[in-house]
């Protein structure tokens, strides 16, 4: 059978050119303009095809030779495409990248080759000019079995720069479709795992319909639609999930089988062609949300649990706890499993910490790590999707791992065994009536696991048990909201409703008590009232080394005599590789900067904001009036802008609140002869590496200031250090009282600059990369701005009123309007363990939509 279907494939040089960017634009603006288009994406990505899905309105399909076979290509592309008149494939990664060491199997060269279309191809010219024309020229020339029929100019500067790139693109042959300015109001959102899917972004549409317009205007629709007409016809027929199941299916029920797969913002990933197959097989999809639904939909007999982002709304996930222990009751009971990644860590104990169905006897967590790549898999035993030895062909693509990962023999009495091997070792969980893994698959490549699983859901159903359970799916289990204990980080031990964090009673109108009248004494301290979650203060919310608990025990032995400093500051010397003069040892950074305001007649200070208020509260004390200097573009130092007149200049790094950390060339520029340079580094310690740190550099007229209490929860012992010039620190030395510098405190700061100091910080900073990079995931999927950041806290904007919302469910953010250049839309929020995170997200949603107008 032959078929006229006008198709071409979107292709770059390499990733980050903007493929997504302009395939979905091209689908959304052909829709527009009357076409039928549909959208497919080569290799295994799921989220790309959630944008195509929002351009066409169909379903985003995807070709991927690995995943469902080469003879499938045709086949899958054809179904997809049925009662279109168009199709748009976007590519992955450079045109002819594929699998390692197989020549370019699986790339978008051999999609294009394999479906006989002709290839436009994406190229990002921000950072070259005449250069790209050898670039599309390489392209054309390198496999010319692969047409490349145009190419649209993507993130171009100028006019002149894009008349410059044409003309030097006139001697290729290659047709320039469309040229493409730069304009982030089209740029998808991006998290640990590429863009955030469409279904997870309220403002999706709305960036669509510009993302249209956009296209539209830059690109020759007319042109683009010639060259996909220009493709020749196609012999075969479409992809049938009736034939496909045919040959591995003997009974088909008479009656239809309930199969629950899970879905919404949460569990995003799953093929189309998953539900298509499942149908065939006389199965009734259904899709339920874990953040919503309480219950599973009724008559379930077998479940699917496909991939998502979890971690990103574990908190939510874990506050459900009615459809958790439905979701534990069907496992136990049998109902017939599938668990694809997101599925997997959704079965585990915990995930974060936060508790999940606790159907596996497997913790999760995320990791700096990323695991990417094709596998081809074998079922060592019999299980729910495959015979022993069945061989099928996945992929992996994940930041999280599980712990265990498999059960091994000395565990067969769980009932559970391996269920893959691979070149990558044992993996997965499996049983008869469950399949937990990694490996994600596309079951239209191997139909054959797709009826495993619909005939185990029969043969369930019609048991005993599956009438028993059935019968039992529409109940929820209730929840009281007694007997509900939150522990000091703001966990839930037991009981509660769930959609919010408990708050005692009263906690939620009780407002935050003023220390003082100036905005500048307000701090993170004063928002922690009794019975809120505290994210508004900076400290570790880990627990201490037990060498300095140790230490600081050890301490009172000799609180019967007055403190001596001098140990303390010669371990600060030793640790910076300074001079003991250059050291002073100080009660906290606070008391340093009450030090410096009255260490010298400061004629013209200089204190840059946003930042700390305290220099500011210490220099007016001391009878001074600080000039303001706001940070530039993104909160970045822009040392030029503060004025030469400036004998002293104060400058957080990372600066509290924002938590950029300005780079050392920046700092330095600050230095002129008779100035003072104050760095205020009381969160570098939580950096990891401390880069950027001017504590070792010795720089003349630098002072640099560090605080203890942050990275070693110690905020009550009040420690810390100045470093500086000698003749500086004797100035500091001079103001301070006798004994300011407690046992404690010396004690604390021996410490906590010995070796084992050293690497346990390393540790602690990079946890708290780890974990702060679990808030801004969370905030990037609620669009919610933030700001790049280096310390134990994040600065949002949230919006007016969110900051009281949260505090009336029960949360406490550190409002930003106190610090000069923010204002009331603006809250930090301190990095906290993923579990307390989590939660803390799923109220910020429910803040955003309260807010909202």
């Amino acid at each position: 059978m032959s078929t006229h279907l006008p198709r071409l494939v979107v292709a770059a040089p390499a990733s980050g050119h903007g493929k997504t960017t302009i395939a979905t634009g091209l689908m959304a603006a052909l829709s527009r303009s009357g076409h039928r288009v549909s959208g497919h994406k080569v290799g295994p990505d799921y989220i790309d095809p959630g944008y195509h899905e929002l351009a066409t309105g169909l379903p985003g399909r995807n070709l991927d030779p690995h995943l469902a076979g080469e003879e499938r290509l045709l086949p899958l592309l054809l179904h997809g495409a049925a009662g279109s008149d168009l199709a748009v494939v976007e590519g992955v990664m450079g045109l002819h990248d594929g699998m390692l060491g197989t020549d370019g199997y699986a790339s978008t060269a051999h999609v294009a080759r394999a479906t006989h279309s002709p290839v436009v191809l994406v190229v990002d010219v921000s950072s070259a000019s005449r250069s790209i024309a050898a670039l599309v020229h390489g392209m054309v020339t390198f496999d010319t079995s692969v047409r490349v029929a145009g190419v649209i100019l993507n993130k171009v500067g100028s006019t002149r720069h894009a008349d410059e790139v044409v003309r030097a693109l006139e001697g290729t042959g290659v047709l320039v479709l469309g040229i493409v300015h730069r304009d982030d109001g089209v740029v998808a959102p991006s998290r640990h795992l590429g863009l955030v899917p469409a279904e997870e972004r309220d403002d999706a549409v709305a960036a669509l319909d510009r993302l249209a317009a956009r296209v539209a205007k830059a690109v020759d629709l007319d042109e683009v639609v010639r060259i996909a007409q220009s493709a020749p016809p196609l012999t075969g027929e479409a992809w049938d999930p009736v034939a496909e199941t045919a040959p591995h299916t003997t009974v088909v029920p008479s009656q239809r089988r309930v199969v629950a797969v899970a879905g919404g913002r949460s569990f995003t990933f799953r093929y189309a062609e998953t539900a298509e197959l499942l149908d065939a097989l006389g199965c009734d999809v259904r899709v339920f949300d874990p953040l919503h639904d309480e219950a599973l939909p009724e008559g379930t007999s077998g479940l699917y649990l496909g991939g998502g982002f979890p971690e990103v709304h574990a908190a939510t996930i874990s506050a459900n706890e009615p459809l958790r222990h439905a979701i534990a009751d069907a496992v136990a009971a049998g109902v017939p499993t599938v668990a694809e990644c997101a599925g997997l860590l959704y079965l585990c104990r915990t995930l974060d910490g936060a508790p999940m169905v606790g159907a596996l006897p497997a913790d999760a967590a995320m990791t700096p790590r990323l695991t990417l790549g094709y596998r081809t898999a074998v079922a060592p035993e019999e299980h729910l999707l495959a015979p022993a030895g069945g061989r099928v062909t996945g992929h992996e693509f994940h930041r999280t791992h599980v712990t265990p990962a498999h059960l091994g023999p000395d565990d067969a009495a769980s009932g559970l065994s391996v269920a893959w091997t691979s070149a990558h070792g044992p993996a997965g969980f499996a049983s008869p009536t469950l399949h937990a893994s990694y490996l994600h698959t596309h079951w239209a490549g191997h139909p054959r696991m797709a009826a495993r699983f619909a005939a185990a859901v029969t043969r369930w159903s019609s048991s005993p048990d599956g009438e028993r359970q059935r019968a039992r799916t529409d109940v929820s289990r209730p929840l009281g909201n007694a007997s509900v204990h939150v522990d000091v980080h703001g966990s839930v031990e037991s009981g509660l409703d769930t959609r919010r964090p408990f708050v005692p009673h009263g906690a939620a109108t009780r407002p935050a008590k003023s220390r003082a009248a100036d905005p500048l004494r307000h701090h993170g301290d004063v928002e922690a009232t009794d019975g809120l979650v505290d994210l508004a203060v900076n400290v570790h919310d880990g627990p201490r080394p037990p060498w300095l608990d140790d230490a600081l025990r050890g301490a009172l032995e000799h609180v019967g005599r007055y403190p001596d400093a001098r140990e303390a500051e010669a371990a600060v010397a030793h640790r910076h590789t300074r001079p003991v003069e250059e050291v002073l040892a100080t009660a906290g950074a606070a008391e340093a900067f009450t030090l410096l305001a009255r260490a010298r007649p400061w004629q013209h200070p200089v204190v840059v904001h946003p930042q700390f208020t305290e220099p500011d509260v210490a220099l007016r004390q001391a009878g001074h009036e600080p000039r303001h200097v706001l940070l530039g573009h993104d909160f970045a130092l822009e040392p030029d802008a503060v004025p030469d007149t400036a004998d002293l200049v104060v400058v957080g790094n990372p600066t509290n609140p924002t938590g950029v950390l300005h780079p050392a060339w920046a700092l330095r520029a600050l230095v002129r002869p008779g100035r003072v340079v104050v760095v205020d580094e009381a969160f570098m310690d939580a950096v990891p590496g401390e880069s950027a740190s001017l504590a070792d550099a010795r720089l003349p007229g630098v002072l640099v200031l560090r605080s203890l209490t942050k990275l070693w929860s110690i905020p009550g012992v009040r420690a810390g250090y100045a470093l500086g010039d000698a003749d500086l620190v004797a100035d500091l030395r001079a103001q301070q009282p006798p004994w300011s510098v407690s046992s404690h405190a010396t004690a604390a700061i021996v410490a906590c600059t010995s070796d084992d100091a050293r690497a346990e910080a390393a540790r602690r900073a990079s946890q708290v990369a780890q974990h702060r990079a679990v808030l801004t995931d969370g905030l990037d999927a609620l669009g919610v701005r933030h700001l790049p950041s280096a310390a134990p806290f994040v600065l949002a904007e949230v919006g007016t009123g969110v900051h009281g919302a949260l505090r009336s469910a029960g949360w406490a953010v550190r409002r930003a309007d106190t610090f000069p250049g923010l204002d009331d839309r603006w809250v930090r929020v301190a990095v906290r363990a993923p579990d307390v995170a989590r939660r803390f997200l799923a109220a910020l949603e429910i803040a955003l939509q309260e807010a909202r107008p």
